[in-house]
């Protein structure tokens, strides 16, 4: 099988070396380069994170265990998808990481086919997420260029709240806070309010619902 992809550089995570160069071996057979790691911590300080477009890891690894690796993937926003290796015995291991996020995982001796056609699905998975972080890193960019009079009005509006209710929350006039959504419409890039609402739901503002309003009125 040949996987043509414009990122084609995968990343082995596996303190057995006879099972590093069998996966070597293989993805390599496959028109793919690889870059191979002895240890979650070596594979953290090498950077290829960042560059490369997959990582399969062993689940059970001395020092920083695969779980854990992707925990700190995870955590620190990084996009590499992984296939987890697993022996027969780290089943439930593998279905909890599959819960956290994994691509796939597959048990020892890995079926080699099964295996390419997975890493195929994770740069793909890969492309897709990197394009959505970028979207995402983007819309936080226009979001902190907002005043922080726009920051406030921004999660109410989105919480369906009429102009003059808005006016009402804040003590401000209606025409004020009209003036207010119309730039942050502009600067958020929105083509529509509804278009306003989804990103005000990707970039996870905090929405608050009237008893909350209610209740910090009142304290």
């Amino acid at each position: 099988m040949k996987i043509a992809h414009t990122s084609s550089l995968l990343a082995i995570l596996d303190d057995d070396k006879s099972v590093q160069s069998a996966l070597q071996d293989l993805i390599e057979s496959a028109g793919m380069s690889t870059l191979c790691f002895d240890s979650a911590e070596q594979f953290l300080d090498s950077g290829a994170r960042h560059k490369a477009g997959c990582l399969i890891a062993d689940i059970q690894m001395p020092g920083m265990t695969g779980i854990e690796l992707q925990a700190h993937l995870k955590s620190d926003r990084c996009p590499i998808p992984i296939i987890f290796i697993t022996g027969r015995g780290d089943i439930p291991l593998a279905v909890s990481a599959m819960k956290q996020g994994a691509s796939d995982f597959f048990t020892k001796p890995v079926d080699g086919t099964s295996l390419l056609s997975s890493v195929e699905r994770a740069f793909q998975q890969n492309l897709d997420n990197r394009r959505e972080a970028l979207e995402y890193a983007r819309l936080v960019a226009r979001y902190v260029c907002l005043t922080p009079r726009e920051q406030q009005l921004l999660p109410l509006l989105a919480n369906g709240l009429l102009n003059k209710q808005v006016a009402f929350e804040l003590g401000i006039s209606e025409y004020t806070v009209q003036f207010h959504r119309g730039r942050i419409m502009r600067k958020m890039e929105a083509d529509s309010f509804a278009a306003l609402v989804r990103m005000a739901d990707k970039v996870r503002l905090h929405i608050p619902d009237r008893r909350e309003r209610e209740v910090a009125a009142s304290s």
